[in-house]
């Protein structure tokens, strides 16, 4: 059984060099981007057969501990490596939260990719069995309210530990109130697993 499929399905740590080989597609997107103004291209790397899976990320970009930009899809739209390469450039280009990365801050900024599980069906009856059923610092989770839509990572978990507090600030990032329920009100929840932090330049 290949080894790195055995750590996707488990949500587990991949190899270091798999790990060392996504941070660095990462970075160099995002150093292509300063010069040409688009992700640099998937070289269709064969070292690592998840690369070619199909499979979702968010790519997160810190400076000195600071949200920089994050920027990833729920499916998979490509391939990893794809996908890699084109989220860590929207996200030091082009989300709409920061103006663009300057080559000033490259040696300063930490990479982490979040590669996620597909999304759950996540049927609850009411806000308490949310809360009850959520699992802290595990579960990502995705609302939906006609056309409102938010997500949080499991990542969001480290600075919101509290279900009611991560939920309440989910509801906020899909401009709702706090205190909203509804039964048109839907869930997903996904797993991811995290790769970084990378502090090269």
């Amino acid at each position: 059984m290949n080894p790195e499929e055995t750590a996707l399905r488990e949500t587990d740590q991949l190899p270091i060099e798999l790990q060392q080989r996504m941070l660095s597609l990462a970075r160099e997107s995002i150093e292509f981007g300063l010069e040409n103004g688009e992700p640099a291209p998937f070289d269709g790397d064969t070292d690592f057969t998840t690369l070619h899976a199909e499979l979702a990320c968010f790519v997160t970009l810190r400076i000195r501990g600071k949200l920089r930009g994050c920027i990833g899809t729920v499916t998979p739209r490509g391939n990893l490596g794809q996908d890699i390469c084109r989220n860590a450039y929207r996200a030091a280009f082009h989300d709409p939260r920061f103006p663009p990365l300057t080559r000033r801050e490259l040696p300063e900024l930490n990479i982490k990719i979040s590669i996620l599980t597909e999304p759950a069906e996540f049927p609850v009856e009411s806000e308490q069995e949310l809360l009850d059923l959520l699992v802290p610092g595990k579960d990502g989770l995705i609302l939906n309210e006609g056309p409102l839509r938010a997500l949080f990572l499991p990542t969001v978990w480290a600075d919101l530990p509290e279900p009611r507090t991560f939920l309440k600030h989910l509801k906020r990032k899909a401009n709702l109130p706090p205190g909203y329920w509804s039964p048109d009100l839907r869930f997903q929840r996904f797993r991811s697993i995290e790769i970084g932090n990378d502090h090269t330049s």
